[in-house]
């Protein structure tokens, strides 16, 4: 089994990496079409209402509930009974994300004014700030119908994902990335607001999405007809675990919108520097931790229904490896070289080098809690994949309090970056909560092996922070030829990360510490 995850793990990392690439390759265009302008808050703030909602649908919430109740089923290989299950998840799933679609076009003012307040006090006042409010209800309209097409789309790749088909939903996401610049290359320049088109687009590439797994869902024998089944017994048990689930994964990105909420009184471009620092922090977030978050779900799941402790803590135990042996570099690297990344990546047209400067203070900021953002997406599984979805809620709710205090302790000084400091601090929170819990009732407690492990790699960090402290070139770099800083940024994380290996390799660490030891 370590093997299957290992390779699964790889599988699931190859296809994000492509959608993680284009994704920046999209960010790029994004960012040179319209910078930190009020049009790109504005863009960035219509297109995370829907997101917020499809974490809570699809890949969140439901998932965490669903992967484990069809993993059950799927255990008894009754595949009328699978059929059954699947076409009434489809159905009633289905029924509810088109309701909440179609009130969300409906009510797209009040969502305007419920998360930009501060937009929305300055259109009740007649000032131009106003005109951010009016623009985020007509983007809305266009931007929330992707909720319906992603839940779908998520449902299905939760089922390929547990008949360990997990590159058809890891590729999947290239696919928005796609349409976007298709429409932000083509389109826009035919629009008087191009942020239009970016809108359109995201609503395009949700349709595109789900189109295109249905063909692997054919293939697999569970493209049904969807039905109504809200007093199934297996939807009521997915039901029952989602509630919770709901609350638990809605704290986080309430935390998010709660930000967003705070950054509609900050000056213009918060919101935008926010999204960049962010993408930023989502490329390895995404690559590593959601990447092996997404194959040890379903594992787990299989040993805790194999009632197999001893492989449920060996395989929980390779993922705080991995994520620590992928996050802390890449948490080490960002925050040492965010302004020099981000200048690179963005800097062009309408992104501008103070847009770099402001946005690679809250990146700097948000890397600090990139591991401990790793670490919430492979314990959490620890409690979902035995059903027990209230613990990480209750968690939950303490560090959605924690973050509304951080934010207002760190946003009065600090702006925009105050908000990136609460993120990770509350992400430090969640993840400790969820470690000592799961060590209290005896289902995982780190091994000696990961403990010298996750020794070894803090050595190995510190070495490759020397190594590009001693590449940082400080003003000198913003003189050189966009050429030259290509050239300077790829030599210094070349020699970083070579540096990182090496001590790895002579602190004694071998090809063992990657594979798991559970079965």
């Amino acid at each position: 089994m370590s093997g299957k995850l290992l390779k699964s793990g790889i599988i699931v990392s190859v296809m994000t990496l492509i959608s993680r690439v284009l994704g920046l390759a999209r960010d790029v265009v994004v960012a040179r079409l319209m910078g930190d302008g009020a049009a790109a808050d504005v863009f960035f703030f219509a297109n995370k209402i829907p997101n917020f909602l499809r974490r809570l649908f699809a890949e969140g919430a439901f998932a965490q509930a669903f992967i484990p109740v069809l993993t059950e089923v799927h255990h008894d290989e009754d595949k009328a009974r699978l059929k059954a299950f699947v076409a009434k998840v489809s159905g009633t799933l289905g029924a509810i994300v088109f309701v909440v679609s179609l009130v969300g076009v409906i009510a797209s003012p009040v969502l305007a004014a419920l998360f930009g307040t501060g937009w929305f006090i300055e259109y009740l006042n007649n000032e131009p700030g106003g005109d951010k409010f009016t623009l985020a209800s007509a983007m809305l309209k266009i931007t929330f119908p992707y909720l319906a097409f992603i839940s779908l789309t998520g449902l299905s790749g939760a089922i390929l994902n547990t008949l360990n088909k997990f590159a058809v939903a890891a590729f999947t996401p290239v696919l928005l990335n796609v349409c976007i610049i298709g429409f932000a290359v083509y389109a826009a320049p035919q629009m008087a607001q191009p942020a239009f088109a970016l809108a359109w687009g995201v609503f395009v590439g949700g349709i595109v999405q789900l189109a295109f797994q249905l063909p692997f869902l054919y293939r697999a024998g569970l493209l049904v007809k969807p039905q109504w089944g809200w007093h199934d017994p297996h939807v009521v048990k997915v039901r029952k675990l989602m509630i919770p689930a709901l609350f638990g994964v809605s704290v986080g990105q309430l935390n998010l919108l709660f930000d967003t909420f705070i950054a509609s009184f900050l000056m213009t471009g918060s919101i935008s520097w926010l999204y960049y620092s962010d993408r930023l922090l989502e490329f390895p977030l995404g690559l590593f931790g959601i990447a092996i978050a997404t194959v040890i779900l379903p594992t787990l799941s299989r040993n805790h229904v194999a009632k197999n402790p001893q492989a449920f803590a060996g395989n929980m135990d390779w993922s705080v490896r991995m994520v620590s042996a992928l996050g802390l570099p890449a948490a080490v690297g960002l925050a040492l070289m965010a302004e020099p990344i981000l200048t690179v990546i963005f800097q062009r047209g309408a992104f501008t080098a103070d847009t770099a400067r402001m946005a690679s203070y809250s990146l700097t900021a948000y890397a600090f809690g990139l591991w401990f953002f790793m670490l919430v997406k492979v314990l959490a599984p620890g409690f979902y994949s035995r059903q027990d979805t209230k613990t990480p809620v209750k968690f939950g709710i303490y560090c959605m309090i924690s973050n509304m205090v951080f934010n207002l302790i760190f946003a009065v000084p600090y702006g925009y970056v105050g908000l990136a400091i609460a993120t990770s601090l509350s992400a430090a929170l969640n993840a400790g909560l969820l470690y000592g819990k799961l060590h209290q009732v005896g289902v995982y407690r780190l091994s000696r092996l990961t403990l010298l492990f996750l020794l070894r790699v803090a050595i190995a960090c510190i070495a490759m922070a020397g190594v590009i402290h001693y590449f940082d070139l400080h003003n000198a770099f913003y003189l050189l030829s966009l050429s030259e800083q290509i050239l300077h940024v790829s030599k210094t994380i070349g020699a970083a990360v070579g540096v990182f290996v090496a001590v790895l390799l002579v602190l004694g660490t071998r090809p063992s510490h990657f594979k798991a030891s559970g079965g």
